[in-house]
């Protein structure tokens, strides 16, 4: 456990983020949509309030990854990093979990967010 906490403490804040960020993503992933699986036939609130539960972990991790980030990262790299993760976390998710097929939609807007990345963090390179 020391060995981690001491890799904790030795990663670079934007690694921080990074790691938090995939985290906080994936959690997001099962609460925004995994109930549309498993909980298709329950009603309405059912599926609501496990989503805000497991919403509530997500928060848990992306807070601290925001803050973190803040500090080397402006606002908008931030939320393009952020989109960057999501889209990372959310094709495994959809093909893996959810059995959807993988597209070639995902590669191009996977090449939209590496331009995207590269216009907000040009001036940083």
């Amino acid at each position: 456990m020391e060995t981690l906490i001491n890799l904790w403490h030795s990663m670079p804040p934007v690694a921080k983020t990074v790691l938090l960020l995939l985290i906080s993503n994936t959690f997001m992933s099962f609460a925004w949509y995994a109930h549309l699986k498993n909980l298709g036939s329950a009603p309405l609130w059912v599926a609501i309030v496990t989503s805000w539960l497991i919403a509530f972990f997500e928060y848990i991790v992306m807070i601290p990854a925001n803050r973190i980030g803040f500090g080397s990262l402006s606002l908008g790299q931030l939320k393009i990093l952020q989109e960057i993760v999501s889209l990372s976390i959310f094709v495994p998710f959809a093909v893996l979990y959810m059995k959807e097929p993988l597209k070639l939609d995902y590669l191009w807007a996977a090449l939209c967010m590496l331009g995207a990345a590269y216009f907000i963090f040009r001036d940083h390179v």
